[in-house]
């Protein structure tokens, strides 16, 4: 795994202990999966407009703002970057319908 994740999941596993007013990552801790939920989506859609844009900065800098809010939602949930990236490592080799299909025989 690559070593920024996994200490940026370190320090989000962290933020959890922290106060509230302290930390941003705490303070969505504090108000619960529906705040953090918002964030993904938001920076979602953040990532989609840079992207329409063309703006490779934009993409760049709104993406990792994507990425950092589903690392906390992933901390949220008790996951790590590396739940997902065994995920994608059990991807490799099959085409995207054939992964698909067995998803949906599940």
């Amino acid at each position: 795994m690559n070593d920024t994740l996994q200490q940026l999941a370190d320090i989000l596993e962290q933020r959890k202990l922290e106060s509230a007013d302290k930390s941003y990552v705490a303070s969505l801790y504090a108000k619960g999966l529906d705040s953090i939920l918002k964030k993904v989506g938001e920076e979602a859609t953040e990532t989609v407009i840079a992207a329409k844009n063309g703006d490779k900065e934009q993409i760049i800098y709104e993406t990792a703002d994507l990425w950092f809010h589903c690392l906390v939602m992933l901390a949220d949930q008790g996951l790590g970057p590396n739940d997902v990236l065994k995920e994608l490592q059990r991807r490799f080799g099959l085409s995207g319908l054939e992964e698909k299909a067995q998803r949906n025989k599940s």
